[in-house]
């Protein structure tokens, strides 16, 4: 039988060969167009997925979190941050260390907040940083009370977290992480 192609009959790897290299071709030139691509105008009306919502308040979080702020709360600092799926909360606050353990009460965690006299020794980049609110993050501190408050939790809430740090002899931070 005689073949009419020009250049002769294919083989079958020569076949696959150039369809590899047509993918390569267009991976290569989709990551140099990306690469290459200008940055996102911040006036652009298209949001920019992480981002944090500018009118976020210690109240607007914290009825988010289904969470009461103590009347003597002081330094309280909020955040929120519009994810891809997820929703994060951020809410830390300055209370009086005699008044800590009747909030964590009022919370009512799933299991009694543990101990932990160091900070962990792996790296640690949570996808809603207390850096955002100019604090250190809690895993990073010695002498934390931490745990799990909910999850899931009643309502919109995927999951609240609480862990307190002792500032001094008379007042400690309360830090809350949520998902929504």
């Amino acid at each position: 039988m005689k073949d009419n192609t020009v250049g002769g009959p294919m083989k079958a790897g020569s076949r696959t060969r150039g369809a590899s290299a047509l993918g390569v071709i267009v991976v290569l030139w989709s990551v140099l167009a990306a690469c290459s691509a200008a940055p996102a105008d911040p006036g652009d009306a298209r949001r920019q997925v992480p981002d944090w919502a500018e009118d976020a308040t210690p109240g607007s979080v914290s009825r988010q979190l289904g969470v009461k702020i103590p009347a003597r709360a002081t330094d309280r600092r909020a955040a929120y941050q519009n994810g891809f799926q997820d929703d994060g909360l951020l809410l830390a606050f300055t209370l009086p260390t005699s008044e800590v353990d009747a909030f964590i009460g009022e919370l009512a965690p799933e299991n009694a907040l543990t101990q932990r006299d160091k900070p962990l020794q792996q790296s640690f980049a949570p996808t809603t940083p207390f850096s955002h609110l100019d604090l250190a993050e809690p895993e990073t501190l010695p002498e934390v009370r931490e745990g799990q408050v909910c999850a899931p939790c009643e309502g919109r809430l995927n999951s609240l977290q609480v862990a307190v740090h002792p500032l001094d002899d008379r007042n400690s931070r309360v830090y809350l992480r949520g998902v929504d």
